[in-house]
């Protein structure tokens, strides 16, 4: 079976993925989905990933610390007793002492990964090195047809993917600081991330159920790289997007509204266990992507599945929340 790689962001690492349900991805994407539609269709619905998820992460862990070694997890980054963490669900929804374990750039202008993930960066201009529009995703399907007045504004934009696996850190923070001036759900799919599954499909993300919100960043106190669409997407065993953005660590969370001043860094939302996806569209000439990023997603030697289907290799790195994305232009 086709491994797939990423790079460690901090160390240059190449580190082969441990595939959650691979096998399962297999089959039902590439066996199921072709011979039985209808149970296809099922197997992908809100109902079967809710019953997944509490099959997969709501039964007690008979060893904690074991568990949380298997999935990389630092304990001692978490703001609750290690022993309250009791069910794989309370493990995945857990909060980190972000302020020191993910600390913001120093560069002021700085965009901020809103998770920790793994990413792929983009042009929506079709003449650009790293173009993957219609690949990965549309655009217009993506922010959804009742939506279709800003897609003038984002036309020949770039874009940045985050794939969450389900041992990541479930929150998202704010990419920027501004204003919400667009905020809505739209309804979908249940799909999976794993990349064969993402692979073999035609713009799955935009098939799934989404929250979108629209950040005016060019506003007093914003971080001045225009207009930002963050869409938040769920995927396979995700039962919901819970938008909770705390000004002060994770007190006081709230619905995000139409009108709200976000701040750069801060918790926004939390994705209920499973694997899930972030995108994130920027206008076009706003944002410098981070140089290592680029590197390393044309870096050869690297058993990437997203590379196939393409004419160059395209590798994820491996990215800590609230840390460098790009700067302003």
């Amino acid at each position: 079976m086709l491994q797939h790689q990423y790079i460690e962001r901090d160390s240059g690492a190449v580190v082969t993925e441990q595939l959650l349900g691979d096998r399962m991805v297999q089959l039902l994407y590439h066996q199921v989905r072709e011979n039985s539609s209808g149970l296809f269709r099922l197997l992908t619905s809100s109902w079967s990933s809710q019953l997944l998820g509490a099959v997969n992460f709501d039964r007690p862990l008979l060893n904690r610390q074991g568990f949380a070694a298997r999935c990389g997890i630092d304990l001692e980054e978490c703001l609750d007793p290690p022993h309250t963490l009791d069910t794989a669900r309370k493990v995945f929804e857990r909060r980190i002492r972000y302020e020191q374990c993910r600390p913001l750039p120093d560069e002021p202008a700085a965009v901020v990964s809103p998770a920790d993930a793994r990413v792929i960066v983009g042009s929506l201009q079709e003449t650009d090195l790293f173009f993957l529009k219609d690949k990965f995703f549309s655009f217009e399907e993506l922010i959804g047809p009742e939506r279709s007045f800003w897609r003038h504004r984002f036309a020949n934009g770039d874009f940045a993917l985050f794939r969450l696996t389900p041992d990541k850190y479930h929150y998202n923070h704010t990419p920027v600081a501004g204003k919400v001036v667009d905020f809505y759900s739209i309804d979908g799919a249940y799909h999976c991330c794993n990349p064969a599954a993402v692979v073999s499909m035609v713009t799955p993300y935009s098939k799934n159920k989404r929250v979108v919100t629209l950040i005016d960043t060019d506003v007093a106190g914003g971080s001045r790289v225009g207009l930002v669409a963050m869409v938040e997407v769920v995927a396979l065993m995700i039962g919901d997007i819970v938008q909770a953005y705390s000004d002060q660590g994770y007190d006081d969370p709230r619905q995000v509204r139409v009108g709200m001043f976000l701040k750069k860094g801060q918790p926004k939302s939390l994705y209920r266990p499973g694997s899930s996806t972030d995108i994130l569209f920027f206008q076009p000439g706003r944002v410098r992507f981070a140089a290592d990023l680029l590197e390393n997603q044309l870096r050869s030697g690297v058993v990437s599945r997203f590379t196939q289907g393409f004419e160059k290799p395209l590798v994820e790195t491996d990215i800590k929340v609230r840390s460098l994305l790009a700067l302003n232009n």
